[in-house]
């Protein structure tokens, strides 16, 4: 018997969201699963009996994580900044012969200090957005009839003053933390407009997971002068996999869609990741540079 939404917030942890529920028999996929918020999230998605799919940038750190959990997980490859890792990891997915209770889109890179580009395009935009797009829709066919895709963006949404999508390639103007931000507002807006392109039961959804002492931070020039600042907001790791753990598996939340949660709860972005224009505007751009790649 799962706890009531309202019980939970900025505190709750993974362990704590998923209490009582019993996910034997499902599969779950989870980018980003060597370290941090993704290892937890495969950790306690085994813990309450499903089956985890544990993607990372080589298939020896995503096994070497399922070996880490003591999990008998399946092990993928899948470099979201390369195209034919991102569609490699989907046929290996789909052979599988498995359907898929919930995609967990966690994987990204964060503020790389000086513009990196692959295949024409900036590369926190490559891989925080376009990677994901391709694995997600990818395997539309294999996601469950209830299934849920659960999209990490973050606060730092609220940085990015629009897409610019005549600048993809960073060239103009570059400033981390800005582009950060815009590789967030973008993961919001395709959970958005997946949501409307999803029919009966399946959903899509994004969220916040807090400010937690990951890797993710590696890029920042200083990152224990960064974490110092934020220490009062900040979370374990434990506490920052909660968000995305109960978006993906409570069942109060089975008919939730195209919504934002920050804190284990439903809350606002901002006002571009409302805008289902530039939502549908950034899903045809991002099926052109997909063509491309």
């Amino acid at each position: 018997m799962s706890i009531p939404l309202e019980r939970f917030g900025a505190d709750s942890t993974a362990e704590q969201v998923t209490e009582g529920l019993d996910l034997s028999g499902t599969t779950w996929l989870v980018t980003g699963v060597s370290s941090g918020l993704g290892l937890e999230t495969a950790r306690v998605l085994a813990l309450r009996g499903g089956h985890v799919v544990g993607a990372a940038r080589t298939e020896d750190k995503a096994r070497a994580a399922l070996e880490q959990l003591g999990i008998e997980g399946t092990p993928v490859a899948c470099e979201l900044s390369e195209a034919a890792s991102v569609r490699a990891a989907v046929s290996q997915i789909q052979a599988l012969d498995r359907s898929l209770d919930g995609i967990i889109a966690n994987a990204g890179i964060m503020a790389l200090p000086e513009l990196r580009q692959r295949h024409g395009l900036e590369l926190q935009l490559l891989t925080n957005h376009v990677g994901h797009f391709i694995l997600v829709t990818g395997l539309l066919d294999r996601l469950s009839e209830a299934g849920r895709v659960v999209v990490l963006s973050s606060g730092a949404h609220h940085r990015a003053e629009g897409l610019e999508l005549d600048n993809l390639s960073g060239e103009r103007d570059y400033q981390p933390w800005r582009m950060y931000g815009r590789s967030k507002l973008a993961n919001i807006l395709f959970a958005r407009s997946l949501a409307q392109r999803l029919s009966g039961g399946r959903t899509a959804n994004a969220v916040h997971p807090g400010v937690i002492a990951t890797n993710l931070a590696r890029h920042v020039p200083d990152p224990e002068a960064l974490f110092a600042r934020m220490r009062p907001q900040m979370k374990t790791v434990e506490q920052g996999a909660a968000t995305q753990c109960l978006v993906a598996t409570h069942p109060g939340l089975a008919s939730s869609s195209g919504l934002y949660f920050s804190d284990c709860q439903p809350t606002d972005p901002s006002d571009l990741a409302q805008d289902d224009a530039l939502a549908a505007e950034l899903w045809a751009r991002t099926e052109q540079l997909v063509a491309e790649l």
